[in-house]
């Protein structure tokens, strides 16, 4: 039988909400959120009208509200093997309570064994596939299969969303107990046209955002110095009908990785506002913090638009399981 409620769905790591514009957009309901940085919870706040929780690893998982599907950004950690080696010389099963401990994956797991939800959908760096050489995922993949979950990922790239070249492991899983013949592709269906960096460009920008006769020096000579040691790019000037390189949580120290030229004077760093519109976030979308605290909260986040897109698979695999 089909069902036509929405489903409900929790943002753990939520940073400033990205996956739950994605989510919330796609049709669902957010029931619950967590996320520990205090300036993020602003702009969450500022956003959704609900503070999130704070720290995850003191909030009880039966405490939190029933859920059909988990989303979270959790940061990638090292995992300690010290407790498994013994385990593992002792001939005894190690589950994921030993495997992950310590970590805030542990957490996501915790909360799936408590809460069962129908799906989860785990957003993360490109990396965490070669983290610890290999040994990172391996735990993570096999702490979700020992919880009953078919688990599906990807390495995806947003530049087919928006301008930025950004590439992120999704990792997507459905409760095995419920849906045991359940398949799920990334079948994504991207713009036909796809958006180039002038498309998201201010014509109006303040001059504060162009960068200082000191910092432009520096930025030149911290290049050419690199190459001439035959490594690094420096600084990126960004081609305007072209995609940016990936926007991090450091682009507010100096913006070096992505500039734009400007006729006559030195180029100048993308705004936050051009900042949230290279990561999909809507015009709408407040800014209540200051321009460091933007840079980081938009480097930090997700291509709303792609996330989107995975939403939709996922809700789609989900009813016509139903």
């Amino acid at each position: 039988m089909m069902t036509t409620h929405p489903f409900d769905f929790i943002d753990l790591f939520a940073g400033i909400g990205g996956m739950r514009l994605a989510y919330e957009t796609s049709g669902c309901k957010c029931v619950y959120s967590s996320e520990w940085n205090k300036f993020s919870q602003t702009t969450y706040a500022a956003n959704f009208g609900d503070v999130p929780d704070g720290d995850i690893t003191k909030v009880n998982a039966a405490d939190i509200p029933d859920h059909d599907i988990l989303v979270a950004g959790f940061p990638c950690q090292p995992f300690s093997i010290a407790g498994v080696s013994k385990k593992n010389s002792l001939g005894r099963a190690t589950g994921f309570e030993d495997k992950t401990q310590g970590t805030l994956f542990f957490d996501v797991c915790r909360i799936l064994k408590e809460k069962r939800p129908r799906a989860f959908m785990l957003e993360n760096v490109k990396n965490l596939t070669s983290h610890d050489k290999g040994r990172t995922f391996q735990v993570i993949l096999e702490s979700l299969e020992e919880l009953d979950y078919s688990v599906f990922y990807k390495v995806l790239d947003g530049q087919y969303y928006v301008p930025q070249h950004r590439e992120r492991i999704i990792i997507v899983g459905f409760d095995r107990k419920r849906y045991p013949d359940l398949k799920f592709d990334f079948a994504l269906t991207p713009p036909e046209n796809k958006p180039c960096l002038a498309d998201i460009l201010e014509s109006d920008v303040d001059e504060k955002y162009t960068l200082s006769d000191k910092l432009w020096t520096y930025l030149q000579n911290y290049a050419a110095k690199h190459k001439a040691a035959g490594n690094g790019f420096g600084f990126g000037l960004a081609d305007p009908s072209g995609v940016t390189r990936t926007l991090s949580a450091r682009y507010y120290k100096d913006g070096s990785e992505i500039l734009i030229e400007q006729e006559g004077k030195n180029p100048r760093r993308l705004t936050p506002r051009e900042c949230a519109r290279l990561q999909g976030f809507p015009d709408s979308f407040v800014i209540p913090v200051s321009d460091n605290q933007a840079y980081q909260q938009f480097g930090n986040s997700v291509v709303v638009p792609l996330m989107k897109n995975i939403a939709e698979l996922v809700i789609a695999a989900l009813r016509a399981s139903e």
